[in-house]
């Protein structure tokens, strides 16, 4: 079928997709008795992966109690695994006709493509009327991020990100402990992660490397402004460039932070402050860290939820050691960690807010657990590398009408607000050069102290040589204007062709 695969509106969307589906081997889902977005639990749902060499292949595999009807990869090479795995499902390059073709046979999309994709793919399946599974972080930047959360609850649409631990009994077990009490007010946490585990403050490739044959390398780039093909950039390895991933924060924040943000009951924070290894203006740093700030907020439970500072280190960066801990005991584990710091005591957990403890941990010899008040997960108690319970708890929520669903714990009003917060703290990161605490305004989703005339240096080359056993450095800067810099990330521009729908209004 030939067609102009970088222009797209949701007219044609609609206007191509009932003439394409007559032909389909896939029952359309009015045939099963789907209707206005409820399926009788005993039904199965028709489920399209997009993005599925990667994390994507696993996502499938914790749904494949349903139909996985058709596959979307821009790098068939890359997928071609998760091909073999569903061999009748259809194979698309390009979600927009896979939608244009067969969009009234599927019920709900699976996300897994590059950071900077998500949003695009997920808003206009939203307006499809398809439930949304996408993988963290749900978003690229604030703006994309408020957009899911308004369209999903104007489309009723059950929404999952993709971070599985919030559907583990450790995140419950974490907010239950806190809201009871027991370290007294948090005002301060410490976050942290061994990533990135993929390379980071790179130059800008050179490309002009020939495309492989199978990789489709426009629909890669997608809305990010266009540059030749580069090995550097795809599989992988997208995540340590600005333009398509977001760095260690927001790869592993939607993780690490999941149990602050819902135990503290937060939403936007007031001030981000920040500092890093070099950056430049193609390349996340090596390492970082991320200060925010959150505004008092009314009591939960047993405790009052005062100003809290979080702090987030990555890169091999860490908090001060707790005075608590015993010479040789790690903080966390390898995968990074949590401390709360409260009026009364301490609480250390590993990565996914896994395994925590009073600290000392002597002090959990005589600790009674607090009866649980947080409904549990079916099958959030085992391993978070080897269950479905995250998924299943999606595809839940799918088959539920919308006027009586109970929604999965990370959907999009949840994960919505808090993605925000994550890719804020990226910003931060890029805006260092101010050399000032910013302020922000969650809800105009800007920074109120950076005016017309602030000017950001950011580093364009940074080459070194040695030459006759002389070390010589090559580092040159941009300048260029905070503020529009600032609103271009809040809100990117997208590259012609290429679109969101409108924000609804809230």
């Amino acid at each position: 079928m030939e067609k102009d695969k970088s222009k797209f509106s949701r007219r044609n969307f609609i206007g191509t997709v009932g003439a394409a589906a007559s032909g389909l081997a896939i029952v359309p889902s009015s045939v099963l008795g789907k209707k206005l977005g409820h399926t009788a639990p005993s039904d199965k749902l028709n489920i399209a992966g997009i993005g599925v060499g990667g994390m994507g292949r696993n996502n499938l595999r914790n749904m494949n109690t349903e139909n996985i009807v058709a596959l979307c990869d821009v790098d068939w090479n890359y997928a071609d695994k998760t091909f073999k795995d569903y061999p009748n499902a259809r194979k698309f390059k390009d979600w927009r006709v896979m939608l244009d073709e067969i969009g009234k046979s599927i019920d709900a999309v699976m996300v897994a493509t590059p950071d900077h994709s998500h949003a695009g793919v997920t808003a206009h399946a939203i307006t499809l009327g398809k439930h949304c599974y996408t993988q963290k972080p749900l978003t690229h930047s604030v703006y994309e991020s408020r957009l899911l959360t308004r369209l999903s609850k104007k489309y009723k649409v059950a929404t999952q990100m993709g971070n599985q631990g919030n559907s583990f009994d450790w995140c419950r077990q974490i907010a239950e402990w806190i809201q009871s009490g027991i370290i007294g007010d948090v005002y301060e946490v410490h976050c942290w992660t061994d990533r990135p585990i993929w390379p980071q403050g790179l130059a800008k490739p050179k490309g002009g490397v020939k495309v492989p044959k199978e990789l489709d390398w426009n629909l890669f780039v997608g809305p990010a402004e266009f540059r030749s093909y580069d090995p550097a950039y795809t599989p992988w390895n997208w995540r340590g460039f600005w333009d398509f991933g977001t760095g260690a924060l927001g790869d592993m924040a939607c993780h690490i932070m999941d149990p602050l943000y819902w135990a503290l009951d937060l939403k936007y924070p007031t001030k981000v402050m920040a500092s890093s290894t070099l950056a430049n203006l193609y390349s996340p740093p090596q390492a970082q860290k991320v200060t925010y700030t959150f505004p008092e907020r009314p009591p939960k439970g047993e405790v009052n939820m005062p100003e809290v500072k979080v702090h987030w280190y990555d890169g091999g960066l860490l908090p001060d050691r707790p005075e608590e801990l015993e010479d040789g005991e790690m903080m966390g584990d390898s995968n990074g960690g949590l401390i709360f710091v409260g009026t009364r005591g301490k609480i250390m957990t590993g990565c996914y807010g896994m395994n925590p403890t009073l600290l000392p941990k002597s002090a959990m010899a005589h600790f009674k657990q607090p009866e649980p008040t947080i409904p549990r997960i079916k099958g959030g108690n085992g391993n978070i590398w080897g269950t479905n319970a995250h998924e299943q708890d999606w595809i839940r929520a799918c088959k539920e009408p919308a006027d009586s669903r109970k929604e999965a714990s990370s959907n999009f009003g949840f994960s919505g607000p808090f993605n925000e917060m994550v890719v804020m703290g990226v910003l931060a990161v890029r805006l260092s050069g101010l050399h000032r605490e910013l302020t922000w305004d969650g809800e105009k989703m800007e920074f109120t102290n950076i005016s017309p005339n602030d000017k950001i240096k950011v580093v364009t080359v940074d080459e070194y040589a040695v030459v006759d056993g002389d070390p010589h450095f090559d580092r040159r800067f941009a300048e260029f204007n905070a503020k529009e810099m600032a609103s271009e990330w809040i809100r990117h521009s997208y590259r012609d062709g290429w679109s969101l729908p409108e924000m609804p209004v809230d």
